[in-house]
């Protein structure tokens, strides 16, 4: 859903939904790759099978398929997940001000600079004057 909704929102935010969507994703794929499966492959499955509507989907590591988790009895409660992501949520957004801060300190750095050169033009151009 994610990904469908991203290109619709365009700019930053599409590029922040789509990272989001990246990052959801690598909890099935690290658990693919842990039930030693080919997760690319698990990946493309479990897509192909929520676009379908089945939005239960999972991925069954004793059969290596992609199977409706409700059906087999899987469930875990939605407080763990809320939790996961938030925690991730926030962690990614603390790293993102983080790089903001830098980025704000290495322009005013480099204003500086530029002021201090243009201070020393203006002096030496003050000196060699004439006048």
């Amino acid at each position: 859903y994610l990904r469908e909704a991203a290109p619709k929102i365009g700019g930053k935010e599409q590029l922040a939904i789509e990272a989001f969507a990246k990052a959801l994703e690598g909890l099935p794929m690290a658990l693919a790759e842990n039930a030693g499966l080919d997760p690319i492959e698990i990946i493309m499955e479990l897509r192909a099978a929520h676009s379908k509507g089945c939005k239960w989907c999972g991925i069954n590591v004793f059969t290596g398929k992609v199977e409706d988790m409700i059906k087999l009895g899987v469930v875990e409660p939605l407080s763990v997940k809320a939790n996961a992501i938030k925690a991730g949520t926030e962690a990614a957004t603390v790293v993102l001000r983080i790089d903001d801060i830098i980025a704000a300190a290495r322009r005013e750095e480099e204003e500086k600079k530029e002021e201090r050169k243009e201070e020393e033009e203006e002096e030496k151009s003050s000196s060699s004057s004439p006048f």
